[in-house]
């Protein structure tokens, strides 16, 4: 048996029932499950693993629901940092599908490096270009190595240009192939047990990528093997006008058709949505993963989040791709959660008669109100796992996984904000971990990636996103 204690936290935030925030508090956990939580006095004294909290802050760890990994090979391209969705996409479909099983381990390592470095626990990876020998089998193996909770998407594209989509031709593929392969990687690696550290997805891209006979095939597949269901929607204006124009119908509605709304389901970005989607999505069940900073780079617009919040719809945060953001910074997305969701708020027009009114005045509250540090960090923490089906993360208490990050609270950073630090983490600069625990695992240790050798991977990783850039 594994046991392992983090010890002496100054503040531990449980995200429990009660949402309880201790002092002087720790863990203790066996085999990857926590077994107590609570003030140090009633904790056991040892354990294989000792972790010391000291000065730091403890966090349940981020559940990311939304990223494209082997996009790390791609941030920053100079062609592709002033386009919004559609350019941007076609500039780079083509770079994607030059991706080896090499390239994808280094990106996946590369991505996921960096998110466990931000407090990020779970991921999600929407991966949907396989060629090249490139496969979920890749993902998988990497993820394991670096020891991250791991959801794989088995992604597609198989609506090429010539019949209406997207995507060029030669970056598609044969959809009894896809779903061939889909139900392969379900059976190899799908974990539906509690802790698991691996489960699929089925995840075909979007709508101008699929067909709606894709669609409706993966949704059955999906139910069948009961696995969730994912892909992007109501993204942008381009893919509004694509589906009215081709189906006559708004995305929301389109999918309805081909049964994609269900609590089975989540959605990314979710931007253009007005109040009667709003209310679909809430009735049945389906998640949106909220995506601030990709959403902003690509120009794309801001999310309705305390509109959802307020619907009861589940909201979880995602990276998105690491070449639309252009980083993996779980820590960043939450703090531009937030501050998305008060612009958001600044731009909804008053209430009442008056013409004008400024921020600093009183008004009524209403579904575009403040959203608060801690909101933020409970979507990243407790909403995530809804969205992604689980019950046994997201929170400190016992009966979860032992997954959680902590981060120094005495330095120059957070110097004058420790009224509240629990805000703090928000409020302030992002920062490092100091530890990230996975399933009872220290795969941060004192701010460096202990698993994995990062320094040859990042030399690595730099020499393949240039081959395969210029291969197109």
């Amino acid at each position: 048996m594994r046991t392992l204690l983090a010890k002496n936290a100054e503040v531990l935030v449980t995200m429990d029932g009660e949402r309880r925030e201790l002092k002087d508090a720790g863990i203790y956990a066996e085999d990857g499950m926590i077994k107590q939580v609570g003030p140090m006095s009633e904790l056991p004294g040892t354990a294989d693993t000792v972790v010391d909290c000291s000065g730091q802050i403890v966090l349940p760890g981020f559940v990311n629901t939304h990223h494209h990994l082997n996009q790390t090979l791609t941030r920053n391209l100079p062609a592709a940092q002033n386009n919004n969705l559609f350019p941007w996409l076609k500039g780079q479909y083509r770079i994607w599908a030059n991706t080896t099983p090499e390239a994808s381990r280094l990106s996946v390592l590369i991505g996921l490096g960096e998110l466990a470095l931000t407090g990020c626990t779970t991921v999600f990876d929407h991966s949907y270009i396989f060629k090249n020998g490139n496969s979920v089998d890749c993902l998988i193996d990497a993820a394991k190595e670096i020891g991250v909770r791991f959801h794989c998407s088995r992604g597609s594209m198989s609506l090429g240009e010539s019949k209406g989509g997207l995507p060029p031709d030669d970056c598609v593929e044969d959809e009894d192939l896809i779903m061939k392969d889909s139900i392969r990687a379900i059976e190899r690696y799908h974990d539906p047990s509690v802790g698991a550290m691996t489960r699929m997805v089925i995840g075909p891209c979007s709508p101008f990528s699929v067909t709606p006979g894709l669609l409706k095939e993966s949704a059955q597949l999906a139910r069948h093997y009961k696995v969730g269901l994912h892909t992007h929607l109501c993204e942008t204006f381009d893919e509004e006008r694509f589906t009215l124009d081709r189906f006559e119908l708004r995305p929301v509605d389109w999918m309805e058709t081909l049964d994609w709304l269900g609590d089975d389901v989540w959605f990314a970005h979710a931007i253009h949505v007005d109040d009667d989607e709003i209310q679909k999505f809430s009735h049945t069940g389906c998640g949106v993963a909220h995506c601030p900073n990709s959403n902003m780079r690509l120009a794309s617009g801001i999310s309705p989040i305390k509109k959802y919040m307020a619907a009861g719809v589940k909201v979880g945060l995602g990276v998105d791709g690491s070449a639309s953001n252009d980083s993996s910074n779980m820590l960043l997305e939450v703090r531009q959660a937030m501050l998305l969701a008060r612009l958001k708020m600044g731009l909804l027009p008053p209430e009442g008669p008056q013409k004008y009114f400024f921020l600093s005045q009183s008004h009524p509250k209403r579904a575009g109100e403040w959203m608060t540090a801690r909101e933020s960090l409970e979507i990243a923490t407790l909403g995530g796992p809804k969205v992604l089906g689980r019950d046994d993360v997201g929170s400190l208490e016992p009966g979860k996984c032992a997954d959680f990050f902590t981060i120094k609270l005495h330095t120059i950073d957070y110097a004058g904000a420790l009224h509240d630090p629990v805000a703090a983490v928000v409020f302030c600069a992002p920062q490092k971990a100091n530890y990230t625990v996975i399933n009872g695992r220290v795969i941060v240790d004192q701010g460096r990636i202990a698993t994995v050798d990062m320094e040859p991977v990042v030399r690595q990783h730099n020499q393949w996103c240039f081959r395969i850039a210029n291969q197109t």
